[in-house]
């Protein structure tokens, strides 16, 4: 019985389920081991990502005869242009559309207000099902006002208190990125020298799927969701459509969440196209529309590949169940992390499925 594949898969889970019940047991011994990750994750994160960003480019420079450190003192050079660059130029225009934006709020309500009102007058045309339910929706909107700025305040509240740690990790993040551009390649080398050849060949192996499929979302994320904030400012441009750049860098950010990132992002253009033309919330949709076919049929193909080959439903299942879990930062990072879980564990199927194929030729 000890040799069946169901046996040992579940003596595999009862010793797996038995160290996480000793581990919740003893969590005042990983609890300090937690904290000091949770201290160091802002830079070793943000440096990871500008890493990825940029390693094609040092590369690029280093197969040029270019010495290494000078191509990452070019990198960093690049980083700093582009950072100068959005804030002399977009920053500017995207702060003075922003403050417009919130300048109109005030007058969006008092013209939702009107339109609640003319239907009050005219409620005899409504069926009592509708007015019932309007009017319930319009008694809760001060409650749900008011739970939203406790939410919002209690934010505030927690990210002043981490303000510090915020700022100290932001600072970090250079130095991390230069040790990473410098040293990063000696890494797994420094990880193979522990293990056996087999053991270290079939190790590299695994690191590098691992490294494929965090470049190529990290990259390919980010790229696509640049393109597409660009597209969408074209098109917002074209219609005239108000707070484009806003609206633009809004859409960018929203993209970096995969799958329901341009559905959150098309909210707010609709709602400011809505309140300027009702014609706009067509126009929107399209620009949206057509954004998302140009992203999915040429650029996100070209740009990733087939490095991650999800499903949807199983990336809308990931982000919901960590959005659920961490909240923001868990729908963010949710697809990259069970992009590399999906990725360790079909490599050790594949591992042991070969073995045991040896196995067997051997016995033959």
């Amino acid at each position: 019985m000890t040799k069946k594949r169901w046996f040992q898969f579940f003596i595999f889970f009862i010793c797996l389920f038995t160290l996480i019940f000793l581990i919740s047991l003893t969590h005042f011994i990983f609890t300090p081991v937690l904290q000091l990750i949770g201290a160091v994750a802002l830079p070793i994160i943000g440096a990871g990502i500008l890493y990825y960003l940029t390693r094609p480019l040092m590369n690029f420079l280093v197969k040029h005869k270019v010495p290494r450190i000078l191509s990452i003192i070019i990198v960093f050079l690049v980083l700093i242009g582009a950072v100068a660059l959005f804030v002399l130029f977009i920053w500017p225009i995207a702060r003075d559309q922003f403050e417009r934006l919130m300048e109109a709020i005030p007058g969006m309500i008092k013209m939702v207000e009107g339109w609640i009102a003319y239907w009050q007058d005219n409620i005899a045309l409504v069926p009592d099902q509708v007015i019932n339910a309007i009017n319930n929706f319009a008694n809760d909107i001060p409650g749900h006002i008011e739970n939203v700025l406790n939410n919002i305040f209690g934010f505030l509240g927690t990210f002043i208190g981490q303000l510090v740690s915020i700022i100290a990790g932001i600072i970090l993040i250079p130095f991390f990125l230069f040790f990473m551009l410098k040293d990063g390649e000696k890494l797994v080398p420094f990880i193979l020298q522990f293990f056996s050849k087999k053991k270290a060949d079939n190790l590299h192996d695994l690191l590098s799927k691992i490294d494929r499929v965090l470049s190529a979302f990290i990259q390919g994320q980010l790229l696509v969701s640049f393109a597409v904030g660009i597209l969408l400012l074209i098109g917002y441009l074209i219609i005239g459509l108000e707070y484009a750049v806003v609206l633009a860098l809004f859409g960018m950010l929203m993209n970096v969440i995969p799958f329901l990132g341009p559905y959150i992002a098309v909210i707010p253009a609709l709602l400011v196209g809505g309140f300027q033309d009702p014609m706009n919330l067509i126009w929107v949709s399209i620009i949206m529309f057509v954004a998302q076919q140009v992203e999915s049929t040429f650029i996100s193909p070209n740009v990733m590949g087939q490095a991650l080959n999800l499903h949807p439903l199983t990336v809308i299942t990931a982000i919901l169940a960590a959005g659920s879990i961490a909240g923001f930062f868990g729908i963010l990072f949710a697809i990259p992390i069970y992009a590399v879980i999906r990725t360790i564990v079909i490599h050790f199927y594949q591992t042991f499925v070969n073995s045991r194929k040896d196995k067997d030729d051997a016995l033959i």
